[in-house]
């Protein structure tokens, strides 16, 4: 169920600490452990980060296989560079949406270090000069003020890694809250988008009418809600018009089942109806 998300520099060991961390987990836990990374999509590094559409690509490829293998049975390990601050991020956002729990683990080196490990490999899997310096300037070094980071452990060549720590942030922890950006959006009826056209067309109209024969102050029935709307002021078509359409946005956004409620503007949207009720509608 949980991530571990590895960063560092090129050739900073992030390989070999997620092979300990996979040999832990699987000791001390029951789950199984999956590594996802640059290696098993069989990634051709220097010609990958030599062209932005294809490390582009070569992300969204690595994010989709991390959400196929989250789930409650499975501790997930990202062993890639994971340099982009804004990429932690949509992985932490998909951590929420799995309601599961996830950490970071920083292999911190020097860059020197890494460009002479990079040079100790064999050819078929060094980097480049060019892209490995590239790659090193354009590394955004993880915070642990920021919620995407954390917790965050940190990592250097000749250190012990923290497995006990990693593991008690990743089963010792409650997951983070989904919120509204991370939660799938409610099914709703194959003819809600018609029924809420006709039904805040029916309530327009019913407003415009009614302000023929009333003043201010009186109570207005609305077709299918089930309390009345006071006019504190007239409204012409034009701002009924706009508060319709600024209803019917909301509602696309937080669509329901109950198209009866529709009408209904104290069960559907709180803040909308302030402003209906304020201005007539």
């Amino acid at each position: 169920m949980p991530l571990v998300v590895m960063c560092g520099y090129p050739c900073s060991g992030k390989t070999r600490r997620a092979e300990e961390l996979k040999a832990h987990f699987e000791e001390t836990t029951d789950r199984q452990v999956h590594i996802v990374g640059d290696r098993a999509l069989g990634v051709d590094r220097n010609s990958v980060y030599a062209d932005s559409q294809k490390e582009k690509d070569t992300r969204a490829s690595l994010k989709a296989e991390v959400e196929r293998k989250v789930n409650r049975d499975n501790i997930v390990i990202l062993d890639s560079l994971n340099y982009i601050k804004g990429y932690r991020y949509e992985l932490f956002c998909l951590t929420k949406h799995a309601q599961t729990p996830h950490c970071l683990v920083h292999c911190l080196t020097s860059s020197e270090e890494s460009s002479l490990w990079n040079k100790n490999r064999e050819a078929a899997e060094q980097y480049s000069q060019d892209i490995f310096d590239a790659l090193v300037q354009r590394f955004e070094a993880p915070d642990s003020r920021n919620r995407w980071d954390s917790p965050l452990f940190t990592v250097l060549k000749d250190d012990v890694p923290p497995l006990e720590a990693v593991s008690d942030a990743l089963f010792k922890r409650k997951a983070p809250p989904p919120n509204q950006s991370t939660q799938s959006q409610p099914l709703s009826s194959t003819n809600f988008l018609y029924e809420l056209d006709k039904i805040t067309q029916d309530v327009l109209m019913a407003i415009f009418n009614a302000q023929k024969t009333s003043v201010p102050g009186d109570l207005i029935s609305v077709p299918g809600a089930t309390e009345k709307v006071e006019l504190t002021r007239t409204v012409n078509m034009a701002e009924l018009r706009k508060l319709r359409r600024q209803f019917i946005s909301y509602s696309k956004m937080h669509p329901t089942e109950k198209t009866g409620q529709i009408a209904n503007i104290d069960t559907a949207v709180p803040k909308i109806r302030s402003q209906w009720l304020k201005k007539g509608a």
